[in-house]
């Protein structure tokens, strides 16, 4: 088993939020602004780290008709650490994703990654797992937060970004504005990955027409 490739999946081929399309309500609620995207990402990235390696490393023991249950337990006492850290050190990211930290617990990313890969799988690759798949999602938060505060509020991490007589897309960061981004990208990602597979397709049958030209100005 390839480490590296147990990372990489979860940021391009298998993104939790552009390819699996999980986790798609605290993405529409929270991505006002770049820094509430970070800030559930490095949240949600730190729970599924440390979810996935118990959960690992416990896989043997937790009998299977009690399984679902147990996984939530562990991930509420992870969120519960997360929860106080950032009400200690990140006051202000603390009360903007409000809500949204606790609700970390049912998140249908950290579950499934819990039963589909940590529960079949040693530490070490459910630690890369994790990562990647924390890694692809803040990514993506971090895309969607980035375009809807550059044109709803003109700014990047709360900086100006936008001239001051360029007018304010008041529409993107409000809740349409989420589902609008949301949408938008994932039409232009699956557009780039259809033009990829029509070019895969096209290369072996140019590859042969010209072996076949080859063979045809030989003779």
């Amino acid at each position: 088993m390839s480490l590296f490739k147990e990372f990489s999946k979860g940021i391009i081929r298998e993104n939790p939020l552009f390819r699996l399309v999980l986790g798609t309500c605290p993405s529409l609620a929270i991505t006002t602004s770049v820094d509430n995207a970070l800030g559930m990402g490095v949240a949600f990235t730190g729970v599924l780290i440390a979810s996935n390696m118990v959960i690992s490393a416990l896989r043997k023991i937790i009998p299977d008709s009690i399984r679902i249950p147990s996984y939530i337990v562990i991930i509420a006492a992870f969120v519960s650490v997360v929860d106080m850290l950032l009400h200690a050190f990140s006051p202000d990211i603390y009360e903007s994703l409000g809500i949204f930290i606790p609700l970390i617990v049912v998140n249908c990313i950290i579950l499934g990654r819990a039963e589909a890969f940590a529960n079949k799988n040693s530490v070490l690759p459910s630690f890369m797992d994790g990562l990647g798949m924390g890694v692809g999602y803040t990514l993506a938060l971090t895309i969607i937060a980035t375009i809807r505060e550059v044109l709803g509020a003109g700014t990047f991490l709360g900086y100006a970004v936008m001239p001051v007589s360029a007018p304010s897309v008041l529409i993107m960061i409000l809740p349409p504005g989420a589902f609008l981004t949301l949408g938008c990208t994932l039409a232009f990602l699956n557009m780039m990955q259809n033009r990829k597979k029509l070019k895969n397709k096209r290369n072996p049958q140019i590859k042969l027409n010209e072996q076949v030209a080859q063979l045809a100005s030989s003779n």
